[in-house]
């Protein structure tokens, strides 16, 4: 996840090993904070009747097509598991980041 550098794809900001008294270690990450996901502003549209506006539509898509072109051609990672639960929207700015890379796989690349 260090290797990630994208203003559409979540940002590390710090990672630590932790352990359990049945001495279980644990990776914990440290993300930048999104407060609002896809998933949850499509369900407010849904509640009050109305659509999402179009215009919002296209600017996500936009956002995560260029975040799965840097993630498949720069540094060759595939997601596995895309999902407006997984993307995380900013309310005010309306930039997305794609997030949840628990799935992921390195992709052997050949250009």
């Amino acid at each position: 996840m260090r290797m990630l550098n994208h203003p559409n794809v979540v940002h590390l900001r710090h990672y630590f090993y932790s352990t359990t008294e049945k001495n279980e270690v644990y990776l914990n990450l440290v993300l930048e904070y999104v407060s609002e996901t896809v998933y949850r502003a499509s369900r407010h549209y849904s509640r009050v009747n109305q659509y999402m506006p179009v215009i919002y539509v296209q600017l996500y898509t936009y956002q995560i097509c260029r975040a799965l072109n840097y993630m498949h051609r720069v540094i060759c990672v595939c997601h596995r598991d895309i999902k407006p639960q997984n993307l995380l929207v900013n309310p005010h700015t309306h930039q997305l980041k794609l997030c949840d890379l628990g799935s992921a796989k390195m992709l052997v690349c050949f250009f």
